[in-house]
């Protein structure tokens, strides 16, 4: 297999996960070894750029397809690794979890029907991984953010086991100093303490590479960044997170967070993300952006270099950089630069990482048309970006538009647009012209920026999902609803029909009955009190919100104890008046729960052997839910038990 655009095969957050023997124990010995070999490294790539040693007469694209695995009951499965060895093709890799696999697809020329040649050869390898998944009662679905994805699928039994991928996870860690704080706001608020990196194994994308000549790099490294906002407005498709309705591409807000290096302080420090938009127009050449990188970020991982590249060019050989490389992949910009080496020729190339897997295959393949084409029709005023817009207005747009998507408004050449009609009057036509300088076919040109055009009259994948999901959610329990339309997306994706075209979820369509785990019916608007508060304050809660069991905390937020309306009366029966009494005194601290994947079968068994009418629902001592006899008693010789 040619790994001309895949030298950082892998994750996202692990795209350096593919290099064999990678250390993220740095000792003073390895750590200046390494630190020689990347700067090394930077002066040969200087070196092989004044020679004219980098490809320039060949334009070639490729592209890394993420998917998601799901189980018979449609929420993550653990299965990739037994899967990917009954797939048994090098195109596929592993992934930071457990219910991710990768397809390497390999690179072409960017020329005549390469695109409809992309659809077909991306529609057999998802067809081939959808029936190794079959085998072992699993489902392959394209989402950026799969719906079903629960707080339970991201503790560390969920991650790939591989001695690296703990190691990275540490390393993250250690960094930080402090366990990943992750907050989102957006029509809901996420706010949550997490453990390890894999809340960044919920983002799911499609990345697309294009070879770019070195002469030319630098402005079409600007104009990458500049046409991202737009780009990324009409194909977000990944508006929700555990279940609530964040950005209208809450991958971006997510992968940010979810693997930030950097630690808080008391000082005011200006220190930029290891994901990264950038924070000014890119200058000089390739080298430049690499040299910036490396003074900007520590190191996260090294390893043994073979090759000394000095070395290898005296010697007449192309140096693979494996140092330069090696750091690169740590790094995230969402138009990352990236140096390969294929059939003994280097070559530099733009991957762009923002864009999220699906819905569909032709969705994703006329995203593919869409950016190559505005990136081959740069109009030549563009050549020097500082003259003709602002960094920071591009930096706003992408911003907006994972935030609000095809509804955000704007600012190209200092003027105001909004999205649809930013695309529709200024960068289709450049996509055009430019597929059309690329000598594409022009069925496919008409086909792929078809889709465009008509996704931008109907509506983007996001805005189906939340329109479905709020609808269902008026006649279905949250997790039904989310059920549902994890379901409804893969009939869709079967039927093979572009995203805006999708109809809408039939709220009689039943989920698996194995689905229903606590989770399912728990009741997440939770009222509590505090241990010390008056037990008159808990009386009032329960009248007012005609209720009849209120859990404890304590200081920490933890579940220490539970209140009942009959706990209550038979205590006022005992002693008398409690009004003044703290909670403490009278609450019962020997509590039975459940986990969120307790099936509701094995709850409705613990609550009827222990005579109770309800049992909160933790995760790690903290309350995430409660189930009252009277959630669970329509599942009583039900459907489900």
């Amino acid at each position: 297999m040619n790994y001309l655009f895949l030298l950082d095969i892998g994750r996202q957050s692990v795209s350096t996960m593919g290099e064999q023997n990678v250390n993220l124990d740095l000792n003073n010995a390895l750590r200046t070894s390494f630190i020689e070999h990347l700067l090394t490294d930077i002066k040969s790539l200087e070196q092989m750029l004044e020679q004219g040693m980098i490809e320039d007469d060949i334009t070639r694209i490729g592209a890394e397809q993420e998917f998601c695995l799901v189980n018979n009951n449609w929420r993550p499965s653990q299965k990739s690794v037994e899967i990917l060895e009954a797939i048994n093709d090098p195109h596929f890799t592993t992934e930071l979890a457990r219910y991710n696999l990768e397809i390497n697809l390999d690179p072409i020329k960017l020329e005549g029907k390469c695109f409809s040649k992309y659809e077909k050869s991306l529609d057999l390898f998802l067809e081939k991984a959808a029936t190794a998944a079959a085998e072992k009662e699993n489902r392959v679905i394209l989402a950026g953010i799969l719906p079903t994805i629960s707080k339970n699928e991201l503790g560390m039994d969920f991650m790939t086991p591989s001695p690296r991928y703990y190691a990275l996870n540490d390393t993250i860690k250690a960094h930080r100093g402090k366990d990943i704080d992750l907050r989102i706001r957006g029509i809901d608020q996420l706010s949550i303490i997490h453990d390890s990196v894999l809340f960044e194994a919920c983002n799911t994308s499609f990345q697309m590479h294009l070879q770019i000549a070195p002469d030319d790099f630098i402005s079409s490294y600007n104009w990458a960044q500049a046409i991202s906002g737009p780009l990324l407005s009409i194909c977000c498709n990944s508006p929700l997170l555990l279940g609530r309705e964040l950005w209208s591409e809450t991958r971006i807000a997510l992968f940010q967070q979810s693997i930030d290096t950097r630690s808080s302080s008391f000082a005011l420090k200006d220190q930029r993300a290891r994901v990264t938009f950038g924070n000014a127009w890119v200058s000089g050449s390739i080298a430049e952006i690499f040299k910036d990188d490396i003074a900007r970020y520590k190191l996260l991982i090294a390893r043994e270099i073979e090759q000394n590249s000095s070395e290898e060019l005296a010697k007449g050989n192309t140096p693979k950089l494996q140092a330069l490389n090696l750091h690169n992949g740590t790094i995230y910009h969402w138009n990352r630069c990236c140096y390969g080496v294929g059939n003994g020729k280097a070559h530099v190339r733009i991957e762009n990482r923002y864009i999220p897997a699906g819905p569909t295959v032709k969705d994703e393949i006329a995203n593919f048309a869409f950016w190559i084409g505005m990136m081959m029709g740069r109009p030549k005023e563009f050549d020097d970006m500082e003259s003709v817009m602002e960094f920071r207005d591009a930096k706003s747009n992408f911003i907006k538009a994972a935030r609000t998507g095809k509804e955000s408004v704007l600012r190209w050449k200092g003027e105001q647009y909004s999205a649809r009609e930013l695309i529709t009057k200024e960068l289709l036509p450049i996509a055009r012209v430019g597929l059309e300088r690329a000598k594409i076919a022009k069925e496919d040109i008409d086909y792929y920026l078809g889709i465009i055009e008509e996704r931008l009259t109907k509506e983007t994948a996001s805005r189906w999902c939340i329109r479905n999901y709020r609808k269902l959610k008026q006649t279905h329990k949250k997790d039904d609803a989310l059920l549902m339309l994890t379901k409804a997306m893969h009939a869709n994706q079967k039927i093979g029909h572009v995203s805006h075209d999708w109809p809408e979820v039939d709220p009689s369509l039943e989920a698996h009955e194995a689905a229903y785990m606590a989770a399912h019916i728990m009741s997440t608007e939770l009222f509590t009190v505090t241990e010390n508060d008056l037990a008159d304050l808990a009386t009032s809660v329960m009248l007012w919100k005609n209720i009849h069991h209120l859990p404890v905390e304590n200081k920490k937020g933890e579940l220490c104890g539970l209140l009942t309306w009959s706990h209550l009366e038979k205590y006022r029966k005992d002693v008398g008046n409690t009004e003044a009494l703290p909670v403490s005194d009278i609450m019962t601290k020997d509590i039975i729960t459940v986990r969120p994947e307790t099936t509701i079968e094995n709850a409705l068994v613990i609550m009827k052997k222990n005579s109770i009418g309800c049992v909160p629902v933790t995760h790690d001592q903290h309350m995430v839910g409660i189930i009252t006899i009277d959630d669970i008693l329509p599942y009583d010789n039900g459907k489900s038990v």
